[in-house]
């Protein structure tokens, strides 16, 4: 992804939990949540060193986010891995974000942010919905994960619908209008299922993490 002229904080001393410099470390500042919607992130390699990501910040948010970096798993639970105390994994009641375009999946319903669809794109309602799956990287990044990850192609679908362009703003150059972060797209699922206060403590957080992008007080 081509960044913007925005000029980015020295990486230098760099924080063991949120792996960001001190002047970007927000960890003071980190909501503790739980909501009953869980989050894996599969997090391209070349990702985890760019200081404006927000997924390690997702994954420290809510702990149940189960965080892997890495290019391919063998499925959803070897992705998953063993957890004690977690609900039994059911394929079907997972779904991946997706990160197609809309000549494959169809467009977006006009004014609905959140939609649920099997593989071939056709809409399901009533659908029990256990956790989803966040690629995180650039546009080429993700598009990676999504091949190198054949068992994602099984499984179905969230689309995004947002109303709203990323609080990035300048900050990071998006590759198409209004794509969200990993963490504002945890937000905007979290949000359309109902879990409204944790989207928003979630947003705050976010936006604390931007001012220290971006250098203001």
């Amino acid at each position: 992804m081509r960044e913007s002229p925005t000029s980015t904080p020295s990486l230098q001393a760099s924080c063991p939990n949120c792996w960001k410099s001190d002047t970007l470390c927000v960890c003071a500042s980190t909501p503790d949540l739980n909501p009953g919607l869980r989050f894996l992130i599969l997090q391209h390699p070349r990702e985890v060193k760019n200081p404006k990501g927000s997924a390690r910040l997702l994954s420290l948010a809510i702990p149940t986010t189960v965080h892997r970096v890495g290019l391919s798993w063998r499925s959803l639970a070897h992705a998953l891995g063993k957890q004690e105390d977690q609900p039994k994994i059911i394929p079907q009641e997972w779904a991946v974000l997706y990160v197609g375009t809309q000549k494959d999946s169809g467009p977006p319903k006009p004014g609905v942010p959140f939609e649920l669809r099997d593989r071939k794109g056709k809409m399901i309602e009533d659908a029990t919905l256990q956790g989803i799956i966040l690629l995180d990287g650039n546009w080429k990044q993700s598009k990676t994960l999504w091949w190198r990850n054949p068992w994602l192609l099984k499984l179905n679908r969230v689309v995004l619908n947002p109303q709203a362009s990323s609080r990035y703003g300048t900050l990071r150059k998006q590759p198409r209008e209004r794509c969200l972060s990993t963490l504002e797209a945890a937000a905007e699922s979290l949000n359309a299922l109902g879990e409204t206060e944790v989207a928003t403590a979630l947003n705050a957080y976010f936006e604390t993490f931007l001012s220290r992008l971006s250098g203001r007080p």
